[in-house]
């Protein structure tokens, strides 16, 4: 049995319906209680019960942050981004009031608990909070209108098999202002994606191997931590967890015991992952670009590959509901 806490608002569940009865009875004798049933709604997140599982979504919370900012009706577009873009930091003129754009991005950051297709744009335009201009503010709008053709979207979780996979990927030098490299990374947990990242690394790496191998690192880490708490929720895998990269110098450099003079450069602390694949705590496995489903959080992609690999990471969603381009 587990009891999910936050401030006042309580989640319990188990397998043994009559012990979780138990628990809300007694917790109701201490405190003042209000049993809603099962599940539908918590922290913004909306849960809808289908025969292949459960369907997880921020629909009313997307549709409030819209009515927020008059975007009700705006004209949907296909992508959160302009493809292929980049955007600097002196874009534009500064904004006079950089309060709304600040309260605009922070709710787009909420809205990427259930959409990882969102997560690369909405860090990308977090860098710019401290002093954003126009130019960012239309930016930050233009993802608010793929969020309106978009509003049905989110995960689907459905059982299968108790292993953990991850996909990891790098665009390397891809930021214009600073040239550090962006990592990618997405954990599923069976075949549900249960924690993903879009994060600027915090030094310049001096190639393409490099950025790939940190970004393997940086999975490696975020692996043992959901171990960590599947282990204390009593969940043991049968195997290690895997994880997809498609750069195969890195997978080298991640398995060879050698450490070349090229790669010096690199923080020790980054070579834990070596550790892990000698003693098999860690699986590391090729997968082709085309297959790369951590692409889509490290780059402004073409709408056909976003399209491609968003229907990936979030099968079962309703179809798109967009106008314009």
């Amino acid at each position: 049995m587990y009891l999910l806490l936050y401030v006042d608002d309580i989640i319990v569940t188990g397998n043994q319906p009559i012990a979780v009865q138990s628990l809300i009875t007694k917790l109701a004798q201490e405190f003042d209680i209000k049993d809603l049933g099962q599940l539908k709604f918590f922290l913004g997140l909306q849960i809808d019960y289908r025969s292949s599982g459960f369907f997880v979504h921020q629909h009313k919370y997307a549709t409030d942050l819209l009515a927020k900012f008059n975007m009700s009706t705006c004209k949907p577009c296909s992508t959160p981004f302009v493809s292929l873009s980049r955007i600097r930091k002196d874009d534009g003129i500064p904004l006079p009031d950089p309060t709304p754009f600040r309260s605009m991005v922070g709710g787009l950051q909420y809205l990427t608990f259930t959409r990882p297709d969102l997560s690369y744009v909405v860090n990308h335009i977090c860098q710019f909070m401290h002093q954003p201009t126009d130019h960012h503010l239309v930016v930050a709008k233009r993802i608010l209108r793929y969020v309106q053709g978009t509003l049905h979207h989110g995960l689907t979780f459905r059982p299968g098999p108790l292993s953990l996979t991850a996909f990891t990927d790098s665009d390397w030098a891809g930021d214009p202002m600073d040239r550090r490299s962006t990592t990618g990374l997405i954990v599923f947990l069976g075949h549900n994606p249960i924690t993903w990242q879009s994060k600027k690394q915090p030094t310049v790496a001096r190639s393409s191997t490099e950025a790939e191998y940190r970004a393997l690192a940086n999975c490696a880490a975020d692996l043992a931590w959901v171990r960590m708490v599947l282990k204390d929720l009593g969940i043991f895998l049968h195997a290690p967890p895997t994880i997809w990269c498609d750069n195969l110098s890195a997978l080298a450099l991640a398995t060879n015991p050698v450490f070349h003079a090229c790669t010096k450069h690199v923080e020790v602390d980054y070579h834990f992952i070596r550790e892990k694949v000698t003693n098999r705590d860690l699986q590391l496995h090729h997968i082709s670009t085309d297959d790369q489903l951590a692409d889509i959080l490290t780059k402004a992609l073409p709408s056909p590959r976003f399209r491609y690999l968003q229907d990936k990471l979030m099968p079962h969603s309703p179809s798109h509901q967009f106008e314009g381009g």
